[in-house]
């Protein structure tokens, strides 16, 4: 409530510095001009009439029944270790007509939330379950018991270009301020952040207003097909909010509704940044970047695809592979029974090894 009042004092300051300077321009304009000169000038005059609907009109309108606001409690201890409760607020959006919504994984405490409940934009509220969620990706998938609802529409995120057009839509700060539209552009591609938990990479960086409580919250192109969701900013900076490509997020989403669970393959290696071993073990391998495959697990793909400890992964498919982060997040990409080429750089020479997952 201080912070309600805060604002509604500096909105009321601002507006009477406006009154204020505006009557005084009024009273030196009639002196200056003179009387008969004040009279020729014309009115503006706005009109409303025939005005064409504008582009952030137009997503707000086809977008909003898609977004719900998520609000969770958790118990945690505090400096006494007494568990105590703890309220969160985020954003998300519907994914199925009958009640699959993705948010941020951070949003519903990385499952460990003991409530979440999802308000629609109807304004009736809904207790919902995590089903799945992973704190690397920072995304989560909530079910409600409801059917009938408006899934946003998906858009295609490797399609989106630097500059183009970027609207965002959440619950900054708190419910008090839900739905909120704010509007930017794609700043960059592929960036990489470092978060409490994770280090992300691949993100989508924009400059449209993203604040605490728009997390999960859906990053929209100009047709109203959501490219991201939104995922963090930098605090330090102002116009630096960053979102997952929606992509990322596809395939997890279609096995949870087909099948109600996702499970990520693996290849069973353990793996470690070149970059990381070359400098731990002062040694200089032939690969420029990849993971180092320090094991291989028995009885796994990567053992029946002979990929070796000491190989560097370099590629998977198409997808250049520089860190453990970007081999693991490739890997949602695929399913169990799949095949896909591996490149691997063994004693300086780059070989492709046929991997089923």
């Amino acid at each position: 409530m201080a912070r309600r009042g805060v604002g509604f004092t500096v909105l009321v300051c601002i507006i009477t510095s406006v009154i204020s300077s505006s009557a005084t321009f009024l009273f030196m304009k009639d002196n200056l001009l003179g009387e008969n000169d004040s009279k020729n000038l014309s009115d503006i005059v706005i009109n409303n009439e025939g005005k064409d609907k504008n582009i952030y009109h137009a997503v707000s309108e086809k977008a909003m029944p898609s977004v719900v606001g998520i609000t969770t409690v958790s118990v945690k201890e505090n400096v006494f270790a007494i568990p105590t409760q703890q309220e969160g607020v985020g954003t998300g959006f519907i994914v199925d007509s009958n009640g699959y919504i993705v948010t941020n994984s951070h949003v519903v405490d990385d499952g460990k939330a003991v409530e979440v409940n999802v308000l629609f934009n109807d304004g009736s509220t809904t207790k919902g379950k995590v089903l799945w969620n992973d704190a690397q990706l920072d995304l989560a998938v909530v079910k409600v018991n409801k059917e009938g609802l408006v899934p946003a529409e998906l858009g295609n995120s490797d399609e989106i270009r630097t500059g183009d057009i970027a609207i965002a839509i959440g619950n900054p700060l708190g419910l008090e301020f839900q739905k909120s539209v704010t509007q930017g552009i794609i700043s960059g591609m592929d960036r990489t952040i470092n978060t409490e938990s994770a280090t992300m990479t691949g993100l989508v960086q924009t400059d449209a207003s993203i604040n605490p409580g728009n997390s999960g919250g859906p990053l929209l192109n100009e047709k109203g097909q959501v490219i991201g969701i939104n995922t963090a900013k930098v605090s330090q900076a102002e116009g630096l909010g960053f979102a997952i490509p929606i992509n990322t997020a596809k395939p997890i989403v279609k096995q949870i509704i087909e099948t109600g669970n996702f499970e990520k393959v693996t290849l069973g290696i353990k793996g470690i940044d070149l970059k990381i071993f070359e400098s731990a073990t002062a040694t200089d391998l032939a690969a420029d970047e990849g993971v180092y495959v320090a094991e291989v697990a028995p009885n796994t793909p990567a053992q029946r695809a002979n990929i070796m400890a000491s190989d560097v992964i370099v590629k998977v498919g198409e997808e250049n592979i520089g860190t453990m982060s970007e081999l693991n997040k490739v890997l949602y990409k695929y399913s169990t029974g799949q095949e896909e080429t591996i490149t691997i750089n063994r004693s300086g020479k780059e070989i492709s090894i046929k991997v089923k997952f």
